[in-house]
């Protein structure tokens, strides 16, 4: 009922930021919390960061704090994942993904937006 799409990945070099997006569209008020996660080439899926939509309390993983800040736009139904410093250990898919109130589980997710960071 919930459907996401992410965009804004692209070539970067080292040291370099960019900007991700993700659009969310249908049922979008049952929204509880938004996020990123990233996939690299033969690794598991990890938590990047998410997001309360009504609240805005952000959370991050440890490797990208201080570097990375998300944010949402309710209006817009868009959420955001500013990247700065990125390393090319970054380079994945990274997956927007939201879950709805009284959900066990991120239940939605995007197609994926590639970010590859050069050395």
């Amino acid at each position: 009922q919930v459907q996401l799409v992410e965009s804004g990945g692209g070539l970067v070099r080292a040291g370099d930021s960019l900007t991700l997006s993700c659009v969310a569209s249908g049922r979008t008020s049952s929204i509880y919390i938004m996020g990123w996660f990233r996939q690299a080439p033969g690794k598991e899926r990890e938590f990047v960061a998410t997001i309360t939509r009504r609240g805005g309390s952000a959370s991050y993983a440890d490797s990208v704090k201080g570097r990375f800040t998300i944010s949402r736009d309710n209006a817009k139904n868009t959420m955001y994942l500013q990247m700065n410093s990125l390393n090319p250990e970054e380079t994945a898919v990274y997956y927007c993904a939201a879950k709805v109130i009284a959900a066990a589980d991120f239940g939605s997710w995007g197609q994926g937006t590639q970010v590859t960071v050069s050395s």
